[in-house]
């Protein structure tokens, strides 16, 4: 399977990010409908929710909602407000000695991958990060430094909150910490269990267990996979290989004879790097972030893609994935 990955920038919202609304559009909007408009929430109460927790995205999202048609169907999807729910893999990793890195890599279905790496700088910070839902955020750094990453926590619970991917906009948009990043996620309330890992410029991090049926579990745990305190749902974590991977990044993170280079190559190979694309599961890339340097980079077997807020390079590549 091909899918064409671009790395776009606009740092203020308009057109380009009007085309690419246009170009997904109608593959969201049967995602965002897939189980009826009636399981999906208002458009008032939508809005209502992001005035309340994240007040300071309201004249964005609205901004976008302009761009995307105005339509009530666009705009109740963009607020990210009890989203259709639906499940990734993921691993991610934070290297703790000499220069600290996040590592981490995205599990998904090559199908409904976004594949879009967007340049922004919507409230005056520069952001850079893999999109999902147009503009949310899978993982990504602002040029504070601060650096973030999202895994599916591997529990069916569905509740009253907002996609995660938003909330990670909302914390790479106006945080510059970890300390502030916690404390947003600890805030704001997620419609589904996800994990989720941070990590600043000065070397500072913790992985936060979300849930919406309980507060967020705060750690000092420098990796994640597919389940929270305890597997919770046998056969996702059996099929994705959850407990197993999170041992390795133990293992490797732990062992003083691992590099640096050495512990982000592993994510580029099994069982880190899962390569059952074809039943529409595997992994789609490899992000490491730098803090430091305020410096990503992109990874594919064989291909890399360096990106910075002083050299970002605009791109289009064609990605195949078996299947």
């Amino acid at each position: 399977m091909r899918v064409d990955f671009r790395a776009v920038e606009e740092l203020a919202p308009g057109p380009r990010w009007a085309e690419l609304f246009r170009a997904l559009w109608p593959s969201y909007r049967a995602y965002f409908l897939r189980e009826g408009d009636e399981a999906r929430p208002g458009y008032l109460s939508s809005l209502r929710a992001l005035r309340q927790h994240m007040p300071e995205l309201v004249s964005l999202y609205e901004r976008l909602v302009e761009l995307a048609g105005g339509g009530d169907a666009g705009a109740r999807f963009l607020s990210l407000y009890r989203p259709t729910p639906y499940l990734t893999g993921c691993s991610q990793a934070v290297w703790t000695r000499g220069e600290p890195f996040l590592v981490r890599n995205y599990d998904y279905s090559p199908a409904l991958w976004e594949g879009l790496l967007l340049h922004t700088a919507w409230h005056g910070r520069r952001v850079i990060a893999m999109s999902d839902c147009l503009w949310g955020v899978l993982d990504g750094m602002n040029e504070a430094g601060l650096s973030v990453s999202l895994a599916f926590g591997g529990r069916k619970v569905v509740g009253d909150g907002f996609g995660t991917p938003l909330v990670l906009r909302y914390v790479l948009e106006f945080c510059e910490s970890t300390a502030e990043a916690t404390h947003v996620l600890e805030r704001v309330p997620v419609h589904m269990a996800y994990n989720v890992t941070v990590l600043d410029a000065q070397g500072d991090f913790r992985t936060l267990y979300l849930a919406p049926d309980h507060p967020a579990v705060v750690l000092e745990r420098p990796f994640a996979t597919n389940h929270q305190r305890a597997v919770e749902w046998e056969q996702h974590a059996a099929a994705t290989g959850s407990v197993d991977r999170e041992r390795l990044l133990d293992h490797h993170l732990g062992d003083p004879r691992e590099t640096a280079e050495r512990f982000a190559d592993r994510f580029l190979e099994p069982p880190l790097f899962a390569a059952d694309h074809a039943r529409g599961w595997g992994t789609l890339y490899t992000a490491v972030y730098d803090p430091g340097a305020r410096r990503a980079v992109y990874r594919w077997p064989g291909r890399a893609c360096p990106q910075s807020f002083e050299d970002f390079s605009e791109l289009g590549l064609a990605l195949s994935f078996p299947g």
